[in-house]
């Protein structure tokens, strides 16, 4: 397999630039040949380079030229597969094919098909690149693709300013993290004279371990800074409810298989660098387990179906931080790979229920579903139970791995995300109660309906996957990379974490089926906490108070009006001014009249003798 893992990207890659420059002119048809082929193409390299590979006991690295050399850096662009990517190529590209392929029903009826399809592959191209990389550099040029495509697909809809806004603050936002994985990377540089992993982490581990702050600190902070970007963890978390402006496949993608997962994957592949600074490990875990806390809180009043699970990618993210946070890796790792199932699968079932309401996403105008879509319907309960830990699905295994986790490092961090667990349940309970229990509150003129083939089998194999996923053995997989988990499941903890998943899901059942009426006492009882919540703790009207218009007011005042108007524009317009007063003044002498020229010549000519007159006589 030497010299051939560069094909895993250059498949999506090649999709991309066919289908961006012959896509308007060879039909949907071949669109969907190239676009499909070149991801299919890449999953089948990906089975094939780690059946040749296997057991992968090491990493096997290729370098193919160097792209920086300097006195005091060199960079190669080099690609390496070792456990830690082989599991996330196999998410990346087996869960990307199956959003591919849904999307094909999906965007059937769009404007800019080939477009969106070639933005979905170039997706696919740089989230490969980032796992592939072999050094910070060549991931940051993922890092960087990924935000690119994410901007791009979550405006995708050019002509609905909501969309384009959303784009624009997911740009934004991330700019910020990435800011801080550059520092990072600078201090790195300075250090260690390297950005390659192993120099890096070699490096790292030869020092001591830093009790106090210290540079190792500041530089896995400031990784972390990024990685709260792109995984939108507290305080740039603001951005991921804002992309459900785009289509549903791209919130299927972002949220399951790519762009937000970056974040986690960063931080897991710096693990030597993060042992040796545990007071960042501190922070990443304390700052994931509240942004699951947060999000899972906000996720109970949210009435938009995409928002609502939108808000529990943010919470399941804040689990896999934790998870990495108190040292548990593996565990992190594995959250990814189920969560990848089960929410691929609930947007990709939140996009079959919009498809056959006509575009409706609000919870409210739904209800009584389960007649009209029942294979959404059954394929959504397996996300939803997968989702709440409810054993044997997914999501029980990798939860419950973090949360023993968890509790082992400190008790009180466990029983923060039991809560947040019994939340959780209670929030996708409540969207699937509100959209196919009950009778129809939609609009009359609209008739629900299954979707079609293209978009039901991706339905019914992440369903299967969002069963089963849960028995594959990646936390011993990955034991040669992070270390024994350690560790034994005490079944009373579990009894406890399931006990919470269960009793949130019969609340959501009692509120929203069995006993509305209960719900509207709570609602009203609550006043101005559910208020809180509903408005997700006006953050946003928070940000744009200390931050947007102080930039954009200050803008104005500063850099238009005070630098651009008074400066700038005085200048050229005061040289303007003097260059017409001049013209004023000479165009007296072009007045046509031949007397008069000549009367010029002879002022000229004198004036012009005496000058030198004037000079001649001058000592």
């Amino acid at each position: 397999m030497d010299g051939l893992l560069w094909l895993i990207p250059a498949f999506p890659l090649t999709g991309f630039l066919l289908n961006g420059t012959l896509g308007r002119r060879v039909g949907k048809s071949w669109v969907n040949v190239i676009a499909i082929g070149s991801v299919a193409l890449s999953l089948l390299w990906v089975l094939k380079t780690l059946a040749g590979l296997w057991p992968l006991d090491a990493a096997h690295i290729e370098r193919y030229f160097v792209w920086i050399e300097s006195d005091i850096l060199t960079v190669p662009v080099e690609l390496a597969v070792d456990r830690l990517s082989a599991v996330m190529l196999l998410v990346v590209t087996g869960v990307g094919l199956l959003i591919h392929i849904y999307s094909i029903g999906y965007m059937a009826h769009e404007g800019g098909y080939y477009r969106f399809f070639a933005f979905l592959n170039l997706f696919m191209f740089f989230m490969l690149l980032l796992v592939l990389a072999n050094n910070f550099l060549l991931m940051f040029v993922g890092w960087e693709g990924v935000g690119l495509c994410s901007y791009l697909l979550i405006g995708f809809y050019l002509l609905r300013r909501s969309a384009t806004t959303a784009g624009n603050k997911a740009f934004i936002v991330n700019r910020i993290g990435d800011f801080g994985f550059s520092l990072g990377m600078f201090l790195m540089v300075v250090q260690f004279g390297s950005l390659e992993f192993s120099r890096v982490f070699a490096a790292a581990q030869a020092m001591p371990i830093e009790h106090e702050f210290g540079i190792l600190s500041l530089i896995a902070l400031l990784l972390f800074l990024g990685a709260t970007g792109k995984s939108a963890q507290i305080p740039l978390y603001v951005w991921l409810p804002d992309a459900m402006e785009g289509p549903t496949p791209v919130s299927a993608l972002i949220h399951a298989a790519t762009m937000v997962t970056a974040g986690v994957y960063m931080v897991a592949r710096a693990a030597p660098l993060y042992l040796q600074a545990p007071i960042v490990l501190e922070i990443v875990a304390v700052v994931g387990l509240a942004t699951a806390f947060l999000a899972a809180s906000i996720g109970l009043a949210q009435t938009d179906i995409k928002k609502v699970f939108a808000y529990s990618t943010v919470s399941q993210l804040g689990y896999m931080m934790l998870g990495l946070g108190v040292g548990a890796f593996a565990a992190g790792i594995f959250h990814i790979v189920t969560h990848a199932f089960f929410k691929a699968l609930l947007f990709l079932g939140a996009g079959s229920v919009i498809h056959a309401l006509a575009g409706e996403q609000d919870l409210r105008r739904m209800g009584g579903l389960r007649a009209h879509l029942p294979l959404t319907f059954a394929t959504l309960l397996c996300a939803a139970l997968a989702i709440s830990g409810i054993p044997p699905f997914a999501g029980f295994f990798s939860k419950d791995e973090i949360l023993l986790a968890a509790h082992h490092h400190a008790a009180w961090m466990y029983w923060l995300g039991v809560v947040t667990a019994a939340m959780t349940a209670f929030y996708v309970f409540r969207a699937l109660f509100l959209a196919f229990f009950g009778s129809y509150r939609g609009d009359p003129h609209v008739h629900p309906h299954e979707s079609p083939p293209t978009m039901a089998v991706p339905l019914l194999i992440l369903a299967f996957l969002s069963a089963v996923g849960g028995f594959l053995p990646v936390p011993r997989f990955l034991e040669p990379v992070f270390g024994p988990a350690g560790g034994e499941h005490a079944s009373g903890l579990v009894v406890v974490s399931v006990g919470a998943g269960v009793a949130g899901l019969l609340l959501a059942y009692a509120f929203y089926v069995a006993r509305p009426e209960w719900r509207d006492v709570v609602v009203s009882r609550l006043g101005a906490l559910y208020r809180l919540v509903y408005n997700k703790y006006y953050v946003d009207e928070l940000y744009a108070a200390l931050f947007v218009r102080p930039v954009v007011e200050g803008s104005r005042a500063v850099l238009w009006r005070g630098m651009d108007v008074a400066v700038v524009d005085g200048v050229v317009n005061g040289i303007g001014s003097q260059a017409r007063e001049l013209g004023s003044l000479l165009r007296w002498m072009q007045s046509g009249n031949i007397r008069s020229y000549a009367t010029w010549v002879l002022v000229g000519a004198v004036a012009l003798v005496v000058t030198l007159g004037l000079v001649g006589g001058a000592p």
